[in-house]
């Protein structure tokens, strides 16, 4: 399944929407997506991951590498919406505790504009 994935930053905040299943074969895309939304120097990403229907091992690595460039800066990475079973991953690993985890994109990420 094709990885779709799209950035909208505004005011030092990034979101970023995931489609699609992030594995071993699609993770490499979804590295490059934050490797090229680094450069631009959000400090706080929030990645939507309604549309994500699984997210293996090789996917939650491309996460936390991510989290890690964030925090050395002083920023965060964020989990939204995640479905059922992406959010049984991150209870099981216990990353659900090493990410914040909204139920939804928080809502003034929602109506910022980017202009």
């Amino acid at each position: 399944m094709e990885l779709k994935v799209s950035t909208r930053v505004t005011a030092g905040n990034a979101v970023m929407t995931i489609v699609g299943e992030i594995d071993l074969y699609t993770a490499p895309r979804l590295q490059a997506e934050f490797a090229r939304l680094l450069e631009d120097g959000p400090s706080r990403v929030v990645i939507d991951m309604s549309g994500v229907e699984f997210c293996d091992s090789t996917g939650m690595n491309v996460l936390l590498s991510a989290l890690k460039r964030l925090r050395e800066r002083g920023g965060g990475l964020e989990v939204a919406a995640p479905r059922p079973a992406v959010r049984k991953i991150l209870q099981v690993t216990g990353l659900d505790s090493v990410f914040v985890v909204h139920d939804q994109v928080p809502a003034e990420l929602l109506t910022e504009q980017s202009g």
